[in-house]
């Protein structure tokens, strides 16, 4: 009973703040397939579309997976939004057969295939020119490499600006799940088998940033309680759990044995990214730690340094995590 009181007092708490604000302007840029989180978080995020906490301009594929942007159109399908644009970067195609991608794609009505979605960059490029100055948030849940490739872009028939101009210009704000707080190494989001970039990317952009750490989500389980196999979403983290090659081995303990009709408890990387992006909730749920600026390193570590050069933060968990993770999944099940 105590969760739920927290779930509705934070909502109507949230929610009378966002209105008087504009609602927020969101680019998702996800690495759908990789991580079951990215699924939660897309469905989450469809959720607050219907609460009309926010604007959904486009899902950017951060990977190049085969069957990334079909699985991106059957979710949109699913949840009544088939017309959200849909971009991705079209080089070095591959497919795994683990990737809960192709499932989707093959279970679900969709409208976009890879050939058919918008070229990345192009996307980019052409919504944030006819976008208010300073109205964009960037969602990254995933691999940089698409920021890298804006920032070095140059004008074009979308908008007379460099890629770097137009970010300062119309971004109000980039929220980049990745890396370690206040310091870590080797974190998928900060590498992507792409060395360098999130280097690169962070000692470029101006905007400033908030980042959030997979501390932050480590402790905020959600999912068990998915169970609907005519959903997506269901589909999706019963596969991952079912066929990831990481799941099962020793050095994953954490994660439980399958059981028939259920999907495990998994961790809420992607979705807190969501949720701050939305509701904002500093003082509610979490912290945030100022006064400081992220540097990456090569190999996708990272660590935080004292000083004003960039305008970055990072948030800290305040909440109770099973409290999080209940109001996060409750957003995922479109239940609350």
């Amino acid at each position: 009973m105590i969760r739920f009181v927290f779930i509705i007092f934070a909502t109507l708490l949230l929610s009378s703040a966002n209105t008087a604000a504009a609602k927020p302007q969101i680019i998702l840029d996800t690495d759908i397939g990789i991580d079951a989180d990215d699924l939660g978080a897309l469905a989450m995020l469809h959720r607050l579309l219907d609460k009309d906490e926010c604007e959904l301009l486009a899902v950017i594929c951060a990977t190049t997976e085969l069957y990334a942007v079909p699985a991106v159109s059957a979710v949109n399908h699913f949840y009544g939004r088939p017309n959200i644009p849909i971009g991705s970067r079209k080089i070095g195609v591959y497919h795994k057969a683990w990737n809960y991608n192709r499932v989707l794609a093959q279970n679900f009505p969709h409208s976009t295939e890879l050939r058919d979605g918008h070229n990345a960059v192009d996307l980019y490029r052409k919504l944030l020119e006819k976008s208010e100055d300073h109205s964009i948030v960037i969602v990254t849940i995933g691999p940089l490499q698409n920021i890298q490739a804006l920032l070095l872009s140059e004008a074009d028939e979308f908008s007379p600006l460099s890629g770097a101009e137009l970010i300062e210009k119309k971004v109000k704000e980039f929220v980049i799940t990745g890396g370690y707080f206040p310091e870590g190494e080797n974190e998928w989001n900060f590498d992507g088998d792409a060395p360098g970039v999130t280097k690169f990317v962070l000692e470029n952009l101006q905007s400033p940033i908030t980042f959030i750490g997979l501390e932050i989500g480590r402790p905020i389980m959600s999912g068990a309680n998915i169970s609907d196999p005519e959903s997506p979403l269901f589909v999706g983290y019963q596969y991952f759990f079912n066929n990831a090659p990481w799941i099962h081995k020793p050095r994953m303990p954490w994660i439980k044995m399958y059981y028939k009709r259920h999907v495990k408890d998994n961790f809420s990387f992607d979705q807190t990214a969501i949720l701050y992006a939305v509701r904002n909730g500093v003082e509610t749920f979490w912290g945030r730690v100022e006064n400081g600026y992220c540097v990456a390193d090569e190999t996708g570590g990272n660590k935080w340094v004292t000083g004003s050069k960039f305008n970055h933060s990072y948030l800290t968990l305040t909440a109770d995590p099973e409290k999080m993770g209940t109001l996060i999944e409750s957003l995922m099940l479109h239940a609350d």
